[in-house]
C-alpha cells in the first residue's frame, strides 16, 4: 500500500498547489496583452484562417502565430469558454513547477526539492504572469525545461537530454523569437563545459524537431506576403532595440528585479552570491546564468520586469539556497531570524492596517477583494511570526512557505488576480442580457481605436460581445436594424434620425453601442 502511494507522490504533491494555479469564480481579461491574443484567437475560430494573426481585416506580422494557435487549438477541443483560453498558460505554469521540482532534486537533493517550486509559485512576478493569457509563461517554462536538460546531460550517452535541449531552442523561438538567444548566451559557460554534446546528432534532430512547428508555419504565411516572414520579425526586434516606450535605463532589472520577486528576494540575492563558491556546474547554472542574463537584457533597450521570468526557477533555487546559508551561519542566523520573526511581520501589520483605515475606500475594491486582502496580508504576518530561533531548519522553511502560500492562495481566489476587468466585464454582462441585442451581431467602428485607452477598452469590449461582427471604417456603412460599437458622437448628433445610442456608460466609455434605425 505505501509503495502504491508513493508511486502517485507527484501527483499528492500537485495537490498542494491548487489554491496556487486554479481560480473558482469568474474571468476577465486586461487589453495588452492577453485580450489582443484571445482576440485573435477568436478570429483564428471564427475566420478559420490559422495561419495569419489579424487585427480586424488586417495582418499583424510582428508576431508569431503560437500563442494564438494553442489558445484557439484550446477552446476548439475544449469549449469557447474563458477557462479553454488560459489553459496553455496554466498547463505550462506546472510542468514549470514540476521542472523546478526537479531542477533542485538535481542540483542539490530529493530533501526539501517540493520547497523551490512552492517559492517559485508564491513569487510576485511568476504568480501574476502564470495567471495571464500571454505567452511569457510558456515561453519561461520552455527555457526551464532546457536548463534541466543541460544539466541532466553527464555523457554521449544521455541522448533523450541531448535531443530535448535541441527541441525546447525552437519551440521557444516559435513563442518569442529572437529572445530566445538571450537564455542561450547566458548558459554559454556551462554549455562550454559539456560542448561535446554539441556534435552529436541528437542535438541537431532536436533542434530540427523544435523549429518544425515554425517552418510549417513559415512556409504557410509565405504566399500571403510581399516578402519572407522573418524580414517582418527582424523589424520588430530592430524597433524593440531602439528607443521606445518601453525603453528604461540599463540599470532598470537592479531594482525592478528585487521588486517583482518578492517576497523571496533578498534570499534570492544572497544564494545567487553564495553560489559563486560552490562547484564549476552549481555556480554556471545558478550564478552566471541568471547575471548575465540580466546584464544582456540590461543593454537591450526594451525593458519590462516579464524578460527575467526565464530565469524565475533559479532564482528560487537560489532563495532556497540563501534561507539555508542564512540559517547555518553563526554570523546572520540571529538577524535572520530577527528580520522574519519581528521586522517584516510588523511591517506586514502595519501595512494592513494602513490599507483597512486608509486606503480601502480609495481604491474600487468590492467587499470579497478587500476582506481577502486583508485575511491574506494577516495570515502572512501571523506566520512569519512564529519563527523562533529554537526551530529546526525544516520547521523555519515550511513557517517562511505557509505566509506567502495563504496570502497569494487568498489573493488569487479575491479575483484581483484573474477578474482583472471586472466592472466592464460586469457591464458587458448587463449588455448581453439586453432584448435588444441577444442574438444580435455588433460591429466595431474602427475609426474610434485612435488612442491606447480607446484600444485597450474595445479589445476587452469585443471579447465580451456575444456575437462579434466586422470591423467598419465608418459608421456610415451601418444598414437598418444593425448595431455597432462606436466613439463617433459627431456623426451621431450630426444625423439624429438616424442613429440611436443604445447603451452608455463610463466604465465603457469612450464606446457607445448604437443603433442603425
Amino acid at each position: 500500500m505505501i509503495n502504491k502511494i508513493l508511486k502517485f507522490r507527484y501527483l499528492l504533491k500537485l495537490f498542494v498547489f491548487i489554491p496556487l494555479i486554479f481560480y473558482f469564480g469568474k474571468r476577465s481579461y486586461i487589453a495588452f496583452d492577453e485580450g489582443f491574443y484571445a482576440l485573435q484567437a477568436r478570429w483564428i475560430l471564427e475566420k478559420g484562417n490559422w495561419t495569419i494573426p489579424l487585427w480586424w481585416d488586417e495582418y499583424v506580422l510582428d508576431r508569431t502565430i503560437g500563442l494564438q494557435f494553442l489558445i484557439a487549438k484550446s477552446q476548439d477541443l475544449f469549449g469557447r469558454n474563458n477557462f479553454s483560453a488560459y489553459l496553455p498558460t496554466t498547463v505550462a505554469s506546472i510542468l514549470m513547477l514540476f521542472t523546478t521540482y526537479k531542477l533542485h532534486e538535481e542540483l542539490f537533493n530529493n530533501k526539501h526539492a517540493i520547497i523551490s517550486p512552492l517559492i517559485l509559485a508564491s513569487t510576485y512576478l511568476w504568480f501574476d504572469y502564470s495567471h495571464l493569457g500571454t505567452q511569457d509563461i510558456i515561453y519561461s517554462c520552455l527555457v526551464t525545461i532546457g536548463v534541466l536538460a543541460l544539466v541532466k546531460i553527464k555523457n554521449k550517452n544521455n541522448k533523450l537530454y541531448i535531443l530535448l535541449f535541441g527541441i525546447w531552442i525552437g519551440l521557444a523561438f516559435m513563442m518569442k523569437t529572437f529572445l530566445v538567444f538571450v537564455p542561450l548566451l547566458s548558459l554559454l559557460p556551462y554549455i562550454f563545459l559539456k560542448k561535446d554534446f554539441l556534435f552529436i546528432k541528437f542535438f541537431w534532430l532536436g533542434l530540427l524537431v523544435g523549429f518544425i512547428p515554425f517552418l510549417f508555419w513559415m512556409f504557410s504565411i509565405n504566399p500571403y506576403l510581399d516578402k519572407n516572414i522573418i524580414f517582418y520579425l527582424v523589424e520588430k526586434f530592430n524597433f524593440l532595440s531602439s528607443k521606445n516606450t518601453f525603453t528604461n535605463p540599463f540599470y532598470y532589472y537592479f531594482w525592478n528585479v528585487p521588486v517583482t520577486y518578492l517576497p523571496w528576494s533578498i534570499f534570492a540575492i544572497i544564494g545567487t552570491v553564495y553560489n559563486l563558491s560552490q562547484s564549476k556546474d552549481i555556480k554556471s547554472i545558478l550564478t552566471f546564468f541568471p547575471l548575465i542574463l540580466i546584464v544582456i537584457l540590461s543593454i537591450f533597450s526594451t525593458k519590462t520586469p516579464y524578460y527575467t521570468l526565464q530565469i524565475s526557477s533559479i532564482l528560487s533555487l537560489n532563495s532556497y539556497v540563501g534561507i539555508k546559508y542564512l540559517f547555518n551561519s553563526y554570523r546572520y542566523k540571529r538577524f535572520f531570524i530577527f528580520m522574519t520573526s519581528k521586522l517584516i511581520p510588523l511591517f506586514i501589520f502595519a501595512l494592513t492596517f494602513t490599507y483597512y483605515f486608509f486606503f480601502k475606500d480609495l481604491i474600487n475594491f468590492n467587499t470579497k477583494e478587500n476582506t481577502l486582502i486583508v485575511i491574506g496580508l494577516l495570515s502572512f504576518g501571523l506566520s512569519w511570526s512564529l519563527i523562533k530561533h529554537k526551530n529546526s531548519f525544516k520547521e523555519i522553511l515550511i513557517t517562511l512557505i505557509i505566509g506567502p502560500y495563504l496570502f497569494t492562495s487568498f489573493i488569487l481566489q479575491s479575483g484581483l488576480f484573474t477578474d482583472r476587468s471586472r466592472e466592464l466585464r460586469e457591464k458587458m454582462e448587463y449588455v448581453s442580457s439586453l432584448d435588444l441585442v441577444k442574438n444580435q451581431t455588433i460591429m466595431v467602428d474602427k475609426k474610434g481605436i485612435n488612442n491606447s485607452r480607446s484600444q485597450s477598452k474595445i479589445i476587452r469590449i469585443s471579447l465580451s460581445t456575444p456575437k462579434l461582427g466586422e470591423g467598419l471604417e465608418s459608421i456610415n456603412q451601418l444598414k437598418e436594424s444593425e448595431l455597432a460599437w462606436s466613439t463617433d458622437l459627431k456623426t451621431i448628433k450630426n444625423n439624429d434620425d438616424s442613429y440611436e445610442v443604445v447603451y452608455e456608460n463610463d466604465v465603457l466609455n469612450p464606446w457607445k453601442l448604437i443603433l442603425k434605425k
